[in-house]
């Protein structure tokens, strides 16, 4: 039964929280399977975008309520917390999953698939869980509903934490687990260590990877306004082009990744995923604008990185006799696993797994806001394969399950 077994049994076999109940959890796992499948494919026939999970939101206090968790409802919008405290003293362990879905149309001709439309940022999208978000959500209220049968014996007390907004929330809101450790989930009761997982499409199902230390990359979205003189295309030198120096720009962002930073001390990405300007082919017009992201794996090198992007882009902006304005908006932290906690929980991730199934891997650029839950207390986020091995081969890249983060 490999579809749920990673997060429940890295909290089933730590010998901190359970007390000779292994039995009792294997057979309550077994049974939970269906439920949990279920779950998991109701939740993706009705996925609902950051702070609107309002459905979703419900079923899952709802199902902790019926179990005799306490739960606390309307954290960070429309997240929910479950507070579920054991029959012995212990610490208070934090589980994580995230609810929300993307603003992505879902083409596959598949029973559960969404035919969900609404609106996000004044526009008509669908929605659909991209990101696995659906299973952690079954999974997590698997874990309850095993764990809730044992309450007697868990020495200490369990924090469900079902998440809003990971994927961001809407413009002009605030969200996701940043809003949820400002609103106090990790206090009352005080957590003692957070665990989280995500679910991968390039890993084979029953395998999981880990990596101590920084682990996801901080994601940070940027924004520049390169301002010139528009002119006409068949006149250039009475204006100041700037959609030429904005392609300058771009190719010199390039160059603080490949000539200015260390990358022996982990991966730096700059990348321009969005361009803006004129309207007409034989016009150059007085502005153009240019979004993107940048991935770090330390704080020092965030810092670093954002200064050499302010500057590149003031002075080629300036040799070209434009002006520019650069505004960087902080997504995500760095998400670190706290090595002492995951050297503490390999053997739990080996039992589960098998020691074979069980590796360390390398950084990820994409990036999790989980990381705002390790601010506040020891932390490891680690993934949990989902593709059946008969598919592996045809992966055309090892990448991981992200979206828009």
């Amino acid at each position: 039964m490999k579809r749920i077994t990673p997060l429940l049994l890295i909290l089933f076999f730590s010998t901190s929280i359970i007390a000779q109940v292994n039995q009792k959890v294997a057979i309550a796992i077994d049974k939970i399977e269906t439920k949990c499948i279920a779950w998991r494919k109701d939740f993706h026939l009705h996925p609902e975008l950051g702070n609107r999970e309002f459905r979703t939101s419900k079923i899952v206090a709802d199902h902790l309520r019926s179990l005799g968790i306490e739960v606390q409802e309307n954290v960070a919008k429309t997240g929910v917390v479950g507070i579920l405290k054991g029959g012995k003293p212990g610490p208070c362990i934090a589980l994580r999953a995230d609810m929300d879905g993307l603003p992505i149309v879902e083409n596959k001709n598949l029973p559960d698939a969404s035919t969900v439309r609404t609106t996000y940022n004044g526009q008509d999208v669908g929605v659909m869980h991209a990101c696995g978000h659906d299973t952690h959500v079954a999974m997590l209220m698997s874990v309850a509903e095993v764990l809730a049968g044992v309450r007697n014996d868990l020495k200490g007390t369990v924090k469900f934490i079902f998440q809003p907004a990971e994927e961001g929330p809407p413009e002009g809101e605030e969200g996701g687990a940043a809003l949820m450790v400002k609103e106090g989930v990790m206090e009352n009761p005080k957590v003692d260590v957070v665990f989280g997982l995500h679910i991968e499409s390039a890993i084979e199902t029953g395998h999981i990877e880990y990596k101590p230390g920084a682990f996801m990359a901080s994601s940070d979205w940027f924004h520049v306004n390169v301002k010139g003189k528009g002119s006409h295309g068949s006149q250039p030198w009475l204006g100041v082009d700037p959609i030429e120096i904005s392609a300058q720009i771009i190719e010199a962002l390039q160059t603080i990744v490949s000539r200015q930073s260390d990358l022996t001390k982990g991966p730096v990405v700059i990348t321009v995923g969005k361009i803006n300007g004129g309207v007409r082919n034989n016009i150059i017009p007085d502005e153009c604008t240019m979004d993107g992201t940048i991935r770090t794996m330390d704080n020092k090198t965030q810092e670093d990185i954002h200064e050499k992007i302010k500057l590149t882009v003031s002075k080629i902006a300036e040799a070209g006799g434009a002006t520019a304005t650069v505004t960087i908006d902080d997504k995500t932290l760095v998400t670190y696993n706290t090595p002492e906690l995951v050297k503490k929980m390999i053997p739990s991730l080996e039992t589960a797994a098998g020691i074979a199934n069980v590796k360390e891997r390398e950084w990820v650029t994409g990036s999790e806001d989980f990381s705002y839950y390790g601010t506040k207390a020891p932390s490891f986020f680690f993934i949990s394969g989902v593709c059946p091995k008969a598919l592996i081969p045809n992966l055309p890249l090892r990448i991981i399950h992200r979206v828009s983060l």
